[in-house]
């Protein structure tokens, strides 16, 4: 009888302890990043770091992934509740489309919270000074079937040129570098954060130009794909280049799982832009977290508490 007895009190007491810490204790996401050398990986360490310490509700798990398509396929699989990819990327996987072309539509995730820039630069010799002169050039557009390589097509679409009216070269970014500085390729695209390593060290030995984007040609591609925004590069941002130049941005964002509970999902997003003075401190690319242009760039559904922050502060 004592031996029951015993054994009830103790089936209770975990039973009380389960209930304590559902109620008190921290949700744990697995957060999907990137190779642990790059900006989603350091970035996203930043970011979990702070919100970690401002949410009681929850803390992370960041893992070091193979990026957005990866992460995409993450979060649908359950096994990822947070993931960092590029705009256009998550746009192809909701759509079925593009890079997803073979795998068809990708459902179970939606949008957060756009972070930061992803700039399509285009890099030229100095004799170079348009987009229309790429004609007929030598010009790197990315690694064979990378986002690079779509944001490439699209962009020479919006000016009526295709692969077929320039040498096609895929190179990744540093290689492009190289061949444009051995003169083996006139002009390179290239989807990274401005300034970019590999086009800093380029301009320090050679003169080249950063090719704008006009109004008219931005809102033609903006309107045939709702995921870029227009971005200018700064000034002095690369040795020669002094004056603003106008391009368009894809945009690292947050996705999640649809399955992810609205108030965690709200907590998030409010602590994310709350605090990005201190996410900025722990990573420089916080400096660009802003909610209005967050939204600007997100053209799949947004998860229901992430919208009810927008609302509340009239972003969306």
């Amino acid at each position: 009888m004592k031996k029951r007895a015993l054994t009830t009190i103790l089936v209770m007491l975990v039973l009380l302890t389960m209930v304590i810490s559902g109620c008190g204790g921290k949700v744990s996401l697995k957060m999907a990043t990137g190779g642990t050398t790059g900006t989603y990986y350091a970035f996203s360490g930043a970011v979990s770091q702070v919100l970690s310490s401002k949410l009681d509700n929850v803390s992370f798990d960041v893992q070091s992934t193979g990026a957005s398509k990866a992460n995409i396929f993450l979060v649908a699989d359950k096994e990822a509740d947070i993931a960092i990819v590029q705009n256009d990327v998550m746009y192809y996987a909701s759509k079925g489309i593009d890079l997803f072309e073979g795998e068809g539509a990708v459902e179970g995730f939606s949008a957060m919270a756009g972070c930061y820039a992803e700039v399509c630069q285009i890099v030229s010799k100095s004799n170079i000074t348009s987009i229309e002169e790429l004609k007929g050039k030598r010009v790197s557009v990315g690694d064979i079937g990378s986002g690079c390589e779509f944001n490439a097509r699209q962009i020479l679409g919006a000016y009526g040129m295709t692969f077929d009216d320039i040498q096609v070269n895929n190179l990744s970014f540093g290689d492009s570098a190289t061949a444009l500085k051995d003169d083996k390729i006139d002009a390179f695209f290239c989807v990274a954060g401005a300034p970019t390593t590999a086009v800093v060290e380029l301009a320090t030995s050679n003169s080249i130009n950063i090719l704008e984007i006009d109004d008219a040609h931005a809102d033609k591609l903006i309107n045939d794909y709702p995921f870029y925004t227009k971005f200018n590069v700064p000034g002095g941002a690369y040795k020669g280049v002094d004056s603003d130049v106008q391009t368009v941005a894809v945009v690292a964002t947050y996705i999640v799982s649809n399955d992810l509970d609205e108030k965690v999902v709200y907590d998030m997003t409010k602590a994310l832009f709350e605090n990005a003075e201190e996410i900025a401190k722990a990573h420089p690319k916080g400096a660009e977290l802003n909610a209005e242009y967050s939204v600007s760039g997100i053209s799949i559904p947004i998860h229901p508490g992430a919208l009810k922050y927008y609302k509340e502060i009239g972003v969306r």
